[in-house]
């Protein structure tokens, strides 16, 4: 019964918990979203409605989500929630952009085939990062650094992502300028702190909503969408194992592949595994294996 709940409530939420805080086009997110815009440029904006929410839907690739955007004034900004490291991030946001912009230029019933210059929002990218991975509290990833070839004296092209490695300490000056994003921050470090505790991913999901709830977290919001969060947050859990099942999946084959190439080059098994990384009795397995093909 427990697992049939579980498999509903995936089915129902397949929104992410930090669009579901800053990207909806509700008053209370409204607030959250200006108040992390100004929070992140020092700026001391009033309006909400001055951000003008453009986020893509339906994105096709499970690893790919476009979280937060909106436009305001003359910048493109791309907010985008992270709890797996991913080098790749300006790659990312330039396949973002592109159909941001193209949707900007449909919208304002511009053309590229025009012979006059089209003027087009600033882009800028954020990435929220809460994972393993120890980082600097910011850090800035250029598509340049991905480039095949020496590098040349000038990049003649560059896509920044500014990555914010967020962590659940009220005297973070972020924090401290966004209580939302605070808030946020705290309460997937509780259901870390859960999981490593021992708890199953369920349960660790729950007991965190339940002091999210407790500790009044974003204003009452954990209690009124309780079940919406548990079953976002499962979602995402679920993806997140999906990922690094497939990243891991993939290190093995290539393993494997290279352990094979050096008992055809007449390595020992010994030195294959100890080299490789394989255990003895999965090496000794692929040495049989090549003796029958042969």
């Amino acid at each position: 019964m427990v697992n049939e709940v579980k498999e509903t409530v995936n089915r129902e939420y397949k929104d992410r918990l930090f669009k579901f805080i800053f990207g909806k086009d509700t008053e209370q997110s409204k607030q959250w979203r200006l108040q992390l815009y100004n929070a992140l440029n020092g700026t001391k904006i009033t309006d909400a409605d001055e951000l003008e929410i453009n986020t893509i839907e339906n994105v096709l690739f499970i690893s790919m989500h476009n979280d937060v955007s909106f436009i305001v004034d003359t910048e493109m900004n791309l907010y985008e929630e992270q709890s797996s490291w991913n080098p790749n991030m300006p790659l990312r946001g330039g396949f973002y952009f592109s159909i941001l912009y193209q949707k900007f230029l449909t919208k304002n019933k511009m053309t590229i085939l025009s012979s006059q210059k089209i003027m087009i929002p600033r882009p800028r990218f954020f990435v929220f990062y809460h994972g393993k991975k120890t980082e600097p509290e910011t850090l800035k990833l250029k598509l340049s650094d991905s480039f095949l070839g020496k590098p040349r004296d000038a990049e003649d092209f560059e896509w920044t992502a500014t990555v914010l490695n967020l962590q659940p300490d009220e005297e973070v000056p972020l924090n401290k300028n966004c209580t939302p994003l605070y808030h946020y921050t705290k309460f997937i470090s509780m259901i870390t702190a859960n999981i490593v505790a021992g708890m199953d991913r369920q349960k660790a999901v729950e007991s965190a909503v339940d002091e999210a709830i407790k500790e009044n977290l974003l204003d009452d919001f954990f209690r009124i969408n309780k079940a919406e969060v548990i079953g976002m947050c499962m979602t995402e859990f679920d993806e997140e194992l999906a990922i690094n099942t497939w990243r891991q999946d993939g290190r093995t084959e290539k393993a494997i592949e290279d352990a094979q190439n050096f008992l055809k080059e007449g390595d020992s098994p010994e030195k294959v595994s100890r080299c490789i990384g394989l255990p003895l009795e999965k090496v000794l397995e692929l040495q049989k294996g090549l003796l029958v093909e042969a």
